[in-house]
């Protein structure tokens, strides 16, 4: 099953789209994808998050951006009341940006807004999604003081290296792969995946942002996570279809409350 694990739906450029979102997941149905994940950045916009979930196959999450200085949090109690929806399946986007964001200020408030993500995720049994940039060693101190290995995670979007991936891998994350896999630029990451376990890997667009190869200049959309899964299937020397299956069942066994029985179909 092709799934693609971050999305943000209420980001895409629908205006190729005669009848809008529906298009959207209908041109990522007949590319062979079966679920998506709606990522919240800002909890203001949960209502709206939630409303794309009506459709099978179709889940988000809840959480805060850390580059969301604004909605930093410095208490749970929002994530928990959104958290009650069996629609959210994981509590993120959170995490660390000092790469965006150089104030010693803003990274401590981004500490604490972490934190409590970590730990509401953890009293809730559902797994983070978390956003690490030029943030380390901090993000890996944070998960391993505030975080529940049982429920764990996965660091999406993954850009740093392989050092940090296995100490990931060593808290029962996963590693979450985008289009950032297929850049020119991105040797090093390339050899990150070859050692990368199979069993560690899921796969992602993080749309509209970040169009893999052959689609760059474009805005992204969920039905390129089959030009990511295809480029990782290539680099691991393994036939697409495993690629598949391996992430899938990755992504279940971590994202417990998406059923592998609720899929996508067309609108009509």
């Amino acid at each position: 099953m092709l799934i693609d694990t971050h999305c943000h739906l209420d980001k895409l450029d629908l205006s190729p789209y005669s009848n809008g979102l529906e298009g959207v997941i209908d041109a990522a149905y007949y590319k062979g994808v079966r679920q998506l994940v709606s990522i919240s950045v800002d909890l203001e916009d949960m209502d709206t998050i939630l409303g794309y979930t009506d459709r099978d196959g179709v889940y988000a999450s809840c959480g805060v951006h850390p580059l969301h200085t604004d909605g930093l949090l410095t208490e749970e109690s929002l994530l928990k009341q959104y958290a009650k929806n069996p629609k959210i399946i994981a509590i993120g986007e959170t995490g660390l940006d000092y790469f965006y964001e150089e104030s010693p200020q803003i990274h401590q408030a981004q500490k604490v807004s972490f934190a409590h993500h970590l730990k509401a995720a953890g009293k809730l049994g559902l797994p983070v999604i978390v956003h690490t940039r030029n943030a380390k060693q901090d993000t890996l101190a944070l998960i391993r003081e505030h975080g529940n290995t049982e429920t764990a995670g996965v660091l999406h979007c993954f850009t740093e290296d392989y050092e940090m991936a296995k100490a990931a891998l060593d808290e029962n994350y996963l590693i979450s792969i985008s289009g950032i896999v297929t850049f020119k630029t991105a040797a090093d990451l390339k050899e990150t995946v070859r050692k990368l376990p199979l069993e560690s890997l899921i796969v992602e667009t993080d749309s509209p942002y970040l169009a893999p190869v052959p689609h760059r200049g474009k805005k992204n959309e969920p039905q390129y996570v089959s030009d990511v899964a295809q480029y990782v299937a290539d680099l691991k020397g393994i036939r697409y279809e495993a690629l598949l299956e391996a992430t899938a069942e990755n992504f279940h066994r971590v994202f417990s409350r998406a059923k592998a029985d609720h899929q996508l179909q067309p609108s009509c």
